[in-house]
């Protein structure tokens, strides 16, 4: 990946010295020489991890230049600090003859030099390799100009190609056993190798509407080859219930039963590794049996199922895609933007060659399609990653393993660093999005293109890894937007050969710049890597760290760290306390305290972050007070507050963060001691906006139209839980939401007619409302619209709304561009095509209409 460090220095290099900072100023001349030897090599270093694989010497060159850029972008994130501090004309010119300074200059520019000169000998060895000098392209220089062909979702990660027997045989097995009336649990087995569609062949008939109605509860459990018995009755009660953080392992598995106890389920134990199957005796000892209930074994080993209890007969060995479903299933993703239609004749031959030399194997025809998917459509292009995919192979039997090492060395190098961060969770370890995104903001991993805001560049590269289908999707929200992903664990093996090779991650996490914070952490993983960049919090769902005091106090003798989330953790003693010299991380821009406990006020020493750029304290239910010094954090892009039950209000001044993209859990002060709603006014680069509002007085009469000229506003949400009085209703039918709006949430809402503003007319580009929980009962007549304007609506949710009268006629009439509606919890809906709308109710897409 040294491509990739190289390609995120540069941009950043290219950024600072466009500030003109003091130091950087008087460094120019070396960082100016040090960026054109970096330039001469990129062309080289865009091929260098298939080289690196095939000669010893380029590894050990690369590896060495790796450490030099590193350390180079330290000096250079030290020039921007010094700057600051130092500024002639804010603390005299006397302070630039210090001793301080005038040693960091000498230390400085002598490092500087001495980089300079080993990337030259390195440049000049590389080209001793290759038998000819390096020659400099300035197309391949600019990250700004490596626009992704597409920067959005464009894969339709549900479609199944090849399994509909295999789905159907389980399901048939199902149906026959509970129509027998067997008292047992029905066992069945899914045997077969790596990348074969086990796991898709189990979750197509997990999800499938008959078998949802037929079973009362449904829980899978991903199995990985580490794991406790404890941990996987956890992730089983994470599905039926809650349990207790004391609870040892009888209880757990005695609440299990209660809560399966005279209901049919089914349960999928998913990639099961080991042959010592104790574990799984006593838990399945302690079901209730009977009711038809069934329980569904992913394995790679056949031996697995059977100690697990599954009968020959019940097991299922799916076989490889024959050469028309391989075709298929390739074109539905490598041609996803024409539908899966192969519209370029003279790509059909290399494209099946391509196919061909998957196997039938689903994993490696859906990594290769995906790299397709990203590549222009020209012939050559093709060409040269046929060829490529042939020399892989003879180096690499396996067919998935190399068509997933090709998939890395063509991606662009933006998203190796992205794809490499995976290599921190622990296996099957389900993961945010925003986590993700959010890390490689932090990192500076996020080309920064003119005109695009941080958040959207970061999203733009989760979608680069989707498309190339080399992260799983796990859940999406109502209009389809992925919120949580996976890696299969055979990508995740690749990740962690690569992010070990490359020092980006060791599973010891030793000599690595990235460590992962967990339960099993100890002083020593801080203490030998003094130049860690990254810590991140790595818990699985409803897991949460148990970090000692010792090893919280070495968090702030991290000194290189850009990120630092300690999210979902439990500390010994206050973290203001813990983390009284987080002042000292200087270059830190990422720093979460989300759902840590206890937190009751932040650091003082926060105060020294000025290069912070998103900070997230959600879900820090004892937090009483945000520091006034927050509102000096002129780089901070991303605040979040949400779910903060003690927080009153947010600091005054707060409209002066004029970078904010993100503001979420913002709730205005009820007088003029904290943040009112009308300095939003100021936060023009506003992009989501999530508001709570409880009293009517937190909105005054000059402030209803505090958003109205956000124009870059596009996601809104707002939130009255816990409102009080009913003088809120009135104000909040006088808001003004921005025109453009692009998605509108709105929970608990007091009212029992809409808000006069919501309506085709004030809100024309809406194409995402979410109406939750609330006394909403019914429209306001201006929701209808007129005859020439109606909503261009496109998905809809409503969700616990009991006392809502909707007619679906009315609504198909108003919102004709619907193709998706969410509905649960809704009994007084009126002719919606989707069963059971006033309990857990289902959804109606368009597309299932036309069917």
């Amino acid at each position: 990946m040294a491509d990739a460090v190289v390609t995120v220095f540069l941009e950043k290099l290219l950024k600072t010295l466009a500030e003109e900072g003091r130091y950087v100023t008087e460094f120019r001349d070396l960082f100016e020489k040090l960026q054109t030897e970096l330039q001469l090599m990129q062309c080289f270093l865009m091929d260098s991890d298939r080289l690196k694989r095939k000669n010893q010497s380029i590894r050990k060159i690369l590896a060495d230049l790796r450490e030099l850029i590193y350390e180079s972008e330290d000096i250079l994130a030290d020039c921007q600090l010094q700057s600051r501090d130092g500024n002639q004309f804010s603390q005299g010119w006397l302070a630039c003859f210090s001793p301080s300074k005038l040693h960091f200059k000498y230390q400085s520019g002598k490092r500087l030099k001495e980089i300079i000169e080993k990337i030259t000998s390195i440049k000049q060895n590389i080209s001793s390799l290759l038998g000819g000098p390096l020659l400099f392209q300035p197309e391949v220089t600019n990250v700004q100009e490596q626009i992704p062909r597409w920067s959005s979702q464009v894969y339709d990660h549900t479609q199944v190609v090849g399994l509909e027997a295999d789905t159907q045989k389980i399901k048939d097995w199902i149906f026959e056993a509970a129509s027998n009336g067997t008292q047992d649990i029905l066992a069945i087995g899914v045997v077969g190798m790596g990348g074969l569609g086990k796991t898709t062949i189990a979750q197509k008939v997990f999800s499938e509407r008959e078998i949802e109605r037929h079973f009362d509860r449904r829980v899978w459990v991903s199995v990985s080859q580490t794991f406790t018995e404890e941990q996987i009755m956890r992730s089983m009660l994470n599905t039926l219930g809650e349990a207790s953080a004391r609870d040892d392992a009888n209880e757990l598995l005695k609440k299990i039963n209660q809560y399966l106890l005279g209901k049919r389920y089914l349960i999928v134990m998913d990639d099961v590794w080991s042959e010592d199957v104790v574990w799984w005796q006593r838990i399945c000892q302690g079901l209730p049996k009977g009711n038809g209930s069934c329980v569904i074994i992913t394995t790679r080993i056949e031996k697995v199922s059977r100690k697990m209890g599954v009968q020959e007969v019940r097991i299922h060995r799916p076989k490889f895609l024959n050469e028309d479903y391989s075709w298929l299933l390739f074109r539905k993703i490598a041609f996803a933007a024409s539908d899966g239609n192969c519209i370029y004749h003279d790509l059909e031959d290399v494209g099946k060659e391509i196919v061909e030399k998957c196997k039938g194997l689903p994993l490696a025809i859906k990594a290769v399609g995906g790299m397709m998917l990203c590549k222009t459509p020209y012939y050559r292009e093709w060409r040269r990653i046929a060829n490529h995919f042939r020399d892989e192979l003879t180096e690499n039997d396996n067919s998935v393993m190399a068509s997933l090492q090709l998939s890395y060395d063509e991606l662009p190098s933006y998203l190796k660093s992205c794809f490499l961060s995976f290599s921190l969770y622990p296996e099957d370890c389900v993961i945010t999005k925003e986590q993700l995104v959010h890390c490689w903001i932090g990192e500076g991993f996020v080309p920064l293109r003119s005109g695009r805001s941080s958040t959207d560049a970061g999203e733009d590269c989760f979608s680069g890894l989707t498309n190339r289908c080399l992260i799983e999707v796990v859940d999406k929200n109502y209009h389809g937007t992925i919120s949580t992903c996976k890696m299969h664990d055979m990508v995740r093996d690749l990740v962690l050969k690569i992010a070990e090779e490359d020092a980006f991650y060791t599973q010891k996490s030793l000599n690595c710049r990235h460590v992962g914070i967990s339960n099993k952490m100890d002083k020593g993983q801080l203490s030998e890597n003094q130049k860690l960049r990254g810590l991140v919090s790595t818990t699985k769902t409803s897991e949460v760290n148990k970090i000692e005091s010792s090893i919280a106090k070495k968090f702030s003798e991290c000194r290189c760290l850009r990120v630092l989330d300690v999210s979902k953790s439990i500390f010994e003693l206050p973290l203001s306390s813990l983390l009284y010299h987080i002042g000292s991380l200087q270059h830190l821009t990422y720093l979460s305290l989300s759902n840590t406990h206890p937190l009751i006020e932040l650091p003082a020493s926060l105060e020294k972050l000025s290069n912070l750029q998103i900070l997230d304290v959600s879900y820090c239910q004892n937090l009483k007070i945000l520091p006034h010094y927050l509102i000096t954090f002129k780089k901070l892009k991303v605040l979040n507050v949400s779910h903060c039950g003690s927080l009153q209000c947010l600091p005054k001044g707060l409209g002066r963060l004029s970078n904010l993209e993100v503001l979420l859990g913002f709730r205005p002060a009820r007088s003029d001691h904290g943040c009112r709603l009308g300095e939003l006014r100021n936060l023009t680069q506003l992009r989501t906006l999530g508001l709570l509002l409880t009293h009517g007085d937190e909105v005054g009469d000059s402030e209803v139209n505090a958003m109205v000229n956000l124009q870059d506003l596009e996601n809104l949400s707002v939130s009255c839980f816990d409102s009080h009085g009913s003088d809120l209703t009135s104000k909040l039918d006088k808001l003004c939401p921005p025109q453009q709006l692009h998605e509108l949430s709105l929970q608990f809402y007091p009212g029992k007619i809409s808000p006069i503003w919501l309506n085709p007319i004030a809100l024309p580009l809406l194409k995402y409302l979410s109406i939750s929980f609330g006394n909403l009962a019914s429209m306001h007549q201006n929701f209808r619209g007129d005859n020439n304007i109606v909503w261009k609506i496109e998905g809809l949710l409503l969700e616990a709304l009991s006392d809502l009268e909707l007619q679906w006629g009315m609504l198909q009439q108003v919102m004709p561009t619907l193709k998706i509606v969410n509905v649960s919890w809704c009994p007084e809906l009126i002719s919606f095509p989707i069963e059971d709308t006033g309990f857990r109710g289902g959804v109606w897409t368009k597309e299932e209409r036309r069917t």
